[in-house]
C-alpha cells in the first residue's frame, strides 16, 4: 500500500467517525438537501505520477412525512358538574425531516369504551381546541389561542393541543366523556395558512425530492396515511349527597325522659343526616329546615357535624347554626367522600 494510499484510508476513517459523532435526530437530514460524495484516485505509471482521476455522485434527500399525536399523561382527567374549561392536553411532534403545516380536528366519541376504561356516556359542551400558549397543559382562558390547524411546525418540534369543553352540570359521578385529537400533514404553506394536502410519491425514485409516508397507525387512522390520532376522557368525579331526617322524643311533661310520649309539651329532637356517597368531598353543605307551625324552636339545640352510629344520630356536633322563625339554618364546611355528617336541633310540640 503506497503512503498516498494510506493517507486516504486514515482520512475517510477520520471523516467516518465524524459523522457517526453528529448528534441524532429523529427527524434526520433535511428534505431537499443535495448530498455530493466526491472520490479521487492518484496513480503511476512506470514510476511517474499520472493525472489524478476524480469523480462525484450527487443525490437529493427525500422528503419523510411522520408525526405522532399522543395524550399528555395516561390517566383520565378528572372534572366536576358544572365546570367550564374543562381540558385534556395532546402533545403534537412533527418528527418528519422536514417543516409542515398540520389540520386538526377535535370530535368526541359517542359510546362504548373510553380511553381509560370507562364507558363514555356524555358530551361535553363548547367543545374547541386551543394552543397550550404557556405550557402548562391546562387551558386558561385569556392566555390560550383557539387554533384550527399547526402552522409551520418545524421538524423535531412539538406542541401540545388543548380540547377544551364544558362539563354539563347534571352530570353524575362516574360519567364519562372520551374526546379524539387527529392530526393531518399539509405542505408548510404562508405564514397563518393552512397548506394544501400531500401526497406520496408513486413508482420510482425520482431525481427530485420524492414524498414518502412513515407515520404509525393511530387510533382511528391507518400506518403511511400521513395522519395520527388519539383518545383521552373526561370523569366527573363528585359527591352524591343522599339526605335522610329522622325524630325522637326526648321527654314529655307527663312521663319525663320515660318512654315519652309525643304529647303537647313534648321535646322532640331532630336530625338530620346528609350522606356523601360520592368519589369527591361537599364542600360549605348548607341545610335549612322549616320548624312546622304546631312547634316552637328550642333555643341554643342546633348541634352541626355530628356523625351517626348505624342509622342512628349521634349527639357529638358542635354548637351553631342560626335560627330564623320559622327556619333552621346550619352550614358543614366539608363533608368528605364515603362520610355522613348530621344537623341536629329540638322543638316543642304545642
Amino acid at each position: 500500500m503506497t503512503n498516498k494510499l494510506k493517507l486516504l484510508t486514515t482520512g475517510s476513517l477520520a471523516a467516518a467517525l465524524l459523522v457517526s459523532a453528529a448528534p441524532a435526530f429523529a427527524a434526520g437530514t433535511t428534505a431537499g438537501t443535495v448530498i455530493t460524495n466526491n472520490v479521487t484516485v492518484d496513480y503511476q505509471v512506470g514510476g511517474v505520477a499520472q493525472t489524478q482521476r476524480t469523480a462525484s455522485d450527487n443525490f437529493t434527500v427525500d422528503r419523510r412525512i411522520n408525526l405522532t399525536v399522543a395524550e399528555v399523561g395516561a390517566v383520565t382527567t378528572s372534572v366536576v358538574p358544572g365546570q367550564s374549561g374543562a381540558s385534556v392536553a395532546f402533545t403534537l411532534t412533527n418528527t418528519s425531516n422536514a417543516p409542515l403545516d398540520f389540520s386538526l380536528a377535535g370530535t368526541q366519541q359517542a359510546g362504548g369504551t373510553a380511553a381509560h376504561g370507562g364507558t363514555d356516556n356524555f358530551d361535553v359542551t363548547a367543545f374547541s381546541l386551543f394552543r397550550d400558549v404557556n405550557g402548562n397543559n391546562l387551558y386558561d382562558a385569556g392566555t390560550d389561542t383557539a387554533i384550527t390547524f399547526a402552522d409551520e411546525l418545524a421538524a423535531d418540534a412539538s406542541i401540545t393541543i388543548l380540547v377544551v369543553g364544558n362539563i354539563p352540570g347534571t352530570q353524575l359521578n362516574g360519567d364519562v366523556s372520551g374526546v379524539r385529537l387527529a392530526a393531518t400533514a399539509r405542505e408548510a404553506g404562508t405564514a397563518s395558512a393552512l397548506g394544501a394536502a400531500i401526497t406520496e410519491t408513486a413508482g420510482a425514485n425520482t431525481s427530485g425530492v420524492d414524498t414518502v409516508f412513515a407515520d404509525a397507525a393511530g387510533v382511528v387512522d391507518a400506518a403511511r396515511d400521513g395522519a395520527h390520532s388519539d383518545d383521552d376522557d373526561f370523569t366527573v368525579v363528585t359527591a352524591t349527597l343522599n339526605v335522610t331526617k329522622t325524630s325522637r322524643v326526648i321527654s314529655d311533661p307527663v312521663n319525663n325522659t320515660t318512654n315519652p310520649k309525643m304529647i303537647p309539651g313534648a321535646v322532640i329532637e331532630y336530625c338530620i343526616a346528609v350522606a356523601n356517597t360520592g368519589a369527591a368531598a361537599a364542600t360549605n353543605v348548607d341545610i335549612d329546615d322549616s320548624v312546622p307551625g304546631q312547634l316552637t324552636f328550642n333555643a341554643g339545640t342546633i348541634l352541626l357535624n355530628g356523625t351517626v352510629t348505624g342509622l342512628v344520630c349521634n349527639a357529638d356536633g358542635v354548637a351553631g347554626g342560626t335560627f330564623t322563625d320559622p327556619l333552621v339554618e346550619g352550614t358543614i364546611a366539608s363533608i368528605a367522600a364515603g362520610a355522613t355528617r348530621t344537623l341536629v336541633f329540638r322543638a316543642t310540640v304545642n
